[in-house]
């Protein structure tokens, strides 16, 4: 019989509007799969129904990692189902203006001001997208108020969230002009596009196999891709270090389980600084320079040092003789 106070088994008690997004976003996911091997049209270089394809599931997960954690909220409940709610409203109206924009108009979605519609479209979608952001931040917040019986875990959730948080918010610099898009407003004209993805290189040249980032320039969708699904990866660690538990009895205090997850966050926290530094400064994702590696290299041993004295043995009585 399932335990009805276990949310990953209790499925009822999960956000129904997000559970519905994201089984929306799974038709879409097959929908778009057809589409990639059906449909040779192309937009800005690449399959038209790629974005689709990225965007369901992404979309997808995060909206069921989201109903998920709002199972964890008691204090604030029905401000957490309104949070929710208008998060999934949001979303599902942005993905379903991109299929409109992208499939049935043929047009490029973000920063395009050709036409009338175009920025219309393109006003509706950024409302959807500052809301979701707010909804996010609100869950935030909720967090902050609640006391989960597992410490690693109620550590894992709110690192999880805020670096969402931090990955929606990053987003916004994409609305910058490329060199291209301000030579434009320079000489007095008005661009048909304002903003791209890519630091240093126009939007739709050379990018990895599927995920499409610049392999020639920097590109602001790294970052704003690893904060978002920081959401799935902190809590994914304190899952981990559980189930490492069993075999290794230094992991069975969630006191010391909660350090590591702190450590986790603050690594990833860094590793999302890290992205976006390199991003702005123009520079690819797979052509590090000296600078991205010694950073790399400082940051990781930095998280795996401090992981290691945790785990000490002596470190680890201390910490449980601490919180007695």
């Amino acid at each position: 019989m399932a335990d009805k106070g276990n949310p990953l088994v209790t499925l009822r008690s999960w956000h129904r509007p997000l559970v519905v997004l994201a089984g929306a976003m799974g038709v879409l996911c097959a929908a778009s799969l057809l589409g990639l091997l059906f449909d040779d049209r192309t937009l800005v270089n690449a399959p038209i129904w790629l974005k689709p394809f990225k965007f369901s599931v992404s979309v997808g997960t995060y909206a069921l990692t989201l109903a998920w954690l709002l199972t964890h909220v008691r204090r604030g409940r029905r401000a957490g189902w309104w949070f929710g709610t208008v998060f999934a409203a949001g979303i599902g109206a942005d993905v379903g203006l991109i299929v409109v924009q992208m499939i049935f108009r043929g047009h490029t979605l973000h920063f395009n001001k050709a036409t009338p519609a175009d920025v219309a479209i393109n006003n509706v979608v950024a409302g959807g997208a500052y809301a979701a952001w707010l909804m996010t931040a609100a869950v935030v917040v909720l967090l902050l108020c609640q006391r989960l019986p597992d410490r690693a875990l109620n550590s894992a959730l709110r690192w999880g969230t805020g670096l969402a948080l931090a990955g929606m918010a990053i987003a916004m610099l994409i609305f910058s002009p490329s060199p291209a898009q301000q030579a434009v407003l320079d000489a007095g004209g008005r661009p048909s596009t304002f903003g791209a993805h890519s630091v240093g290189v126009e939007d739709g040249g050379p990018g990895l196999p599927v995920l499409g980032w610049s392999t020639v320039g920097g590109d602001l969708r790294i970052p704003h891709f690893a904060g978002i699904h920081g959401l799935q990866v902190l809590p994914l660690v304190a899952f981990g270090l559980l189930a490492l538990a069993r075999r290794y009895p230094g992991l069975g205090s969630d006191l010391v389980r909660r350090r590591l997850v702190r450590i986790a966050g603050a690594g990833y926290a860094g590793l999302l600084a890290l992205l976006t530094w390199q991003a702005l400064r123009g520079q690819s994702i797979v052509h590090p320079d000296f600078r991205t590696l010694a950073a790399g290299a400082a940051l990781t041993g930095a998280v795996l040092g401090a992981g290691a004295v945790v785990v000490r043995p002596r470190v680890s009585a201390e910490i449980l003789r601490s919180a007695r």
